[in-house]
């Protein structure tokens, strides 16, 4: 490939699709590829390898178009539009900003509009959501797990919240607020203030400052992930007309599934016994057939972004935490053997453990920053106003007469 992986010469693109380059040049001036001037002296015009994969994707459709809708929901070519979230060339952005940046530079709140209302400015919209928010009794401790308590705060929440039912994207941001404030609320049990990274600060690490980085970087890099199974999961259910609320209920049900969020209760499970024996814990899990909880990314083969950030900070804030020291040496160990990388799982449990947070913490940052995502893909399926209906291929007992 030219330059990169973005990219194709012609005659690459010209032999991926199986056609000659006049070919290739029809589909440019039709609008079906798009071409740039390339570098270098001859300045020759190269082509993006992902125009020419939704073109193959598109032929194979017509040829096969029961594999192609199996695929997509696996991985596969993606099946909705949306101008939130791209992952590219290993990278992480929010409607074209870098998501690293804006966890090192924003705050939730701006981030929050960003995603919500494509600005970098969250105006007024928490100062009344904080308003109105309750003060609620404590969830992240030994006896509550997060994802329970926060669907039954939203559901009690959700039966006075008539301005729910309004869609223009100004009324879901605004429904997004309110929703994130209580679910601030529920997790430290306090009235919530602004930043909402220091409410959650004031209340799980009182007497640690500095955990506010921490934490908002870690909400801002969970905010969304384009459509992994809970955020498709909340597009489905907008899609239906649902409110706001019962859309987070519905992506917080896919959020604790083991395959999702609830994975991170298996990397707790890797430290603690990495703790005792690092290569027997590994070890453990391998010969069980249990993949390595923390470990690979199916869309970031070179490593998570996020994870790397993340433990980075982890490292620089709290140096000596064990769990950060045993995180470098788990990290070193499946690097050399496994060729592996750390992912937001992992980092999440380290930073939580870092800074002594209450059990499911680490949980609760992943369900309040995902929840921004929801939200503001929630708002795009309004927008939309399509219901989301794929057909399912039938495999059972042929009708009989």
């Amino acid at each position: 490939m030219e330059t990169s992986d973005r990219y194709l010469s012609a005659r690459e693109a010209a032999g991926r699709l199986g056609v000659s380059l006049a070919t290739l040049y029809a589909y440019v001036s039709r609008g079906l590829l798009r071409s740039e001037e390339g570098a270098g002296e001859r300045r020759a015009r190269r082509y993006y390898a992902e125009d020419v994969e939704a073109l193959l994707a598109r032929k194979e459709y017509r040829r096969e178009p029961h594999r192609v809708a199996e695929s997509a929901l696996n991985y596969g070519a993606p099946v909705l539009e949306s101008a939130i979230t791209l992952i590219q060339d290993g990278r992480l952005y929010y409607r074209g900003y870098d998501a690293l940046a804006l966890a090192q530079q924003q705050s939730v709140e701006a981030t929050a509009a960003l995603i919500w209302l494509d600005r970098l400015d969250a105006g007024d919209l928490f100062v009344r959501a904080v308003a109105q928010a309750p003060t609620m009794t404590p969830t992240v401790d030994a006896g509550r797990h997060p994802i329970a308590a926060y669907q039954m705060a939203l559901a009690r929440a959700a039966l006075d919240d008539v301005a729910a039912y309004l869609t223009t994207p100004e009324a879901v941001a605004a429904t997004g607020a309110r929703i994130l404030t209580l679910l601030v609320a529920c997790t430290t049990g306090q009235a919530v203030t602004l930043p909402l990274v220091h409410a959650l600060q004031h209340a799980w690490a009182p007497t640690q400052p500095d955990a506010a980085p921490l934490l908002s970087a870690a909400l801002i890099l969970c905010a969304d992930h384009e459509l992994n199974v809970s955020t498709f999961t909340v597009r489905s259910v907008a899609s239906a007309g649902a409110t706001p609320y019962d859309a987070v209920i519905a992506g917080l049900a896919a959020l604790h599934g083991h395959r999702h969020g609830g994975h991170i209760a298996r990397v707790t499970a890797l430290l603690h016994a990495a703790a005792a024996d690092l290569p027997g814990a590994v070890k453990g899990f391998l010969a069980r057939g249990e993949a390595l909880p923390g470990f690979g990314h199916r869309l970031y083969p070179d490593g998570d972004p996020r994870a790397r950030l993340l433990l980075t900070l982890a490292a620089t804030h709290r140096p000596n935490a064990p769990v950060v020291q045993l995180a470098q040496a788990l990290c070193a160990l499946v690097q050399q053997t496994l060729a592996l990388h750390p992912t937001i799982d992992l980092a999440l449990e380290v930073i939580a453990q870092a800074l002594a947070l209450p059990p499911a913490a680490a949980l609760a940052i992943f369900a309040l920053g995902r929840t921004i995502g929801w939200i503001g893909h929630a708002g795009e399926q309004y927008a939309n106003g399509q219901l989301i209906r794929p057909r399912a291929r039938y495999i059972g007992r042929q009708a009989t007469t």
